[in-house]
């Protein structure tokens, strides 16, 4: 072991060494330690939090959509033809985890005491794992109930059940506006809560073949095709790949295939997700900030509460970088500890989150019940490198002012 190493460690560790330093010691560790802390459970809340609402988002839609290029703004899509040859071809693609048609038709629940307006989305219906996919999301989210197998059964959000006052098992009747007015009954096989008020209210799910019924198509014809990716992160080479193998290609109709990724079809949700990274730069900076603070602030002290050894060891003939390695293996252990007890503190806070939930909130406000954690390792990773680096590098400053000491002047001053 190195003699500055072990002139440190002593200096660090010894009850009697920086006895008057002590208490700014304790400060700066415990700045280092709230520091990390707070850093940690700020990424590990934005990236859960941004998770969330993208998977959220995406269980309404998927992460990949194909409709007509003809549609306009609304749910009332024109049809396209979904051949099996294409399905095969699309589900065949990297990263394509599953691949569903799926249809659509606006209409109106309505009882005798209050009605709403919503979008009838149909789902496949069979028991193939590509349709068991395209439940799965609801499936997660359902509060009471089955989900629905027969056509005329209905998955009904929670916030419409309760506005409507209906129950699993009643039944309500759903009028529908076309060439001709149109009136079904549906029995609630089940209800369902993503905690995304604006969807919920909007979406009510069936199995597939009662919306294509609806709209008088064929059995060939959907409102569009949905994928579903293994990860987010292959979103937009798997979206390339989708664009340029069906952009070009008409179905039997004529109609040109259009893709949108899920960020294009939800602008407004990602831009307000994005602005969380900022937030996220924002308080590191600051964060970083205060601990190199408390670092060059307790190193200060130490240095000089040591001049008296400094001096010594001058005269003794310790060179300059010698006496700089000696306070910096100081800091070293002073930041380690910072570090280790930040992260313990900061992971331990987030694994409670994560499993007991904690901390409320607004789901209407936020899209989801709780704060939500994720644990992005690699990333936590990163973080706890970038806060040595910079944390090391705040060192030099203060640790030059020991190389001025005269030990001349400290020997005439003892």
């Amino acid at each position: 072991m190195r003699t500055e190493w072990q002139i440190a460690r002593r200096l660090y560790y010894s009850s009697a060494a920086h006895r008057t330093a002590r208490p700014a010691v304790r400060v700066a560790l415990a700045g280092i330690t709230i520091g990390v802390t707070v850093m940690l459970i700020t990424v590990c809340v934005v990236i859960g939090f941004k998770q969330t609402v993208t998977e959220k988002v995406a269980g309404f839609g998927a992460h990949i959509q194909i409709t007509s290029f003809d549609n306009n703004n609304t749910y009332e899509y024109q049809p396209i033809f979904a051949p099996d040859s294409l399905l095969t071809m699309l589900g065949g693609l990297p990263h394509v985890e599953s691949v569903n048609t799926f249809s659509t038709k606006p209409g109106m629940l309505k009882t005798n005491d209050d009605f709403q307006g919503i979008v009838l989305k149909g789902l496949p219906a069979d028991s193939s794992q590509q349709a068991a996919c395209a439940w799965d999301f609801f499936g997660a989210n359902l509060v009471d109930g089955t989900l629905p197998k027969v056509p005329n059964e209905i998955l009904l959000s929670q916030a419409n059940a309760r506005m409507l006052g209906l129950s699993v098992g009643e039944t309500v009747l759903c009028y529908f506006v076309g060439d001709a007015l149109k009136v079904r009954k549906f029995s609630i096989a089940g209800i369902y809560s993503s905690s995304f008020a604006d969807y919920d209210k909007l979406f009510v799910l069936c199995p597939l073949p009662t919306v294509i019924q609806l709209n008088g198509w064929d059995s060939t014809q959907v409102s569009g095709i949905e994928l579903r990716l293994d990860n987010l992160r292959h979103l937009d080479e798997t979206y390339d790949e989708v664009y340029f193998s069906v952009a070009n290609r008409l179905d039997e109709e004529g109609s040109a295939y259009y893709p949108q990724s899920v960020i294009q079809m939800h602008p407004a949700v990602f831009y307000w997700l994005d602005l969380l990274d900022m937030n996220v730069w924002v308080i590191i900076v600051l964060m970083l900030a205060v601990s190199g603070f408390n670092i060059v602030s307790g190193l200060i002290i130490l240095i000089l509460d040591a001049i008296p050894l400094i001096g010594i060891l001058k005269a003794l003939g310790a060179n300059n970088r010698f006496i700089q390695r000696i306070f910096i293996h100081e800091a070293t252990i002073l930041i380690g500890k910072g570090m280790l007890w930040g992260n313990i503190l900061g992971l331990t806070l987030a694994a409670l989150q994560y499993y007991l939930h904690l901390i409320p909130l607004d789901a209407a406000t936020y899209y989801v019940s709780y704060v939500p954690i994720s644990f992005p390792w690699l990333g936590l990773l990163l973080l706890n490198i970038l806060i040595l680096g910079v944390s090391m590098l705040t060192l030099l400053a203060p640790t030059s002012i020991a190389t001025r000491i005269s030990p001349a002047k400290v020997m005439h001053f003892e």
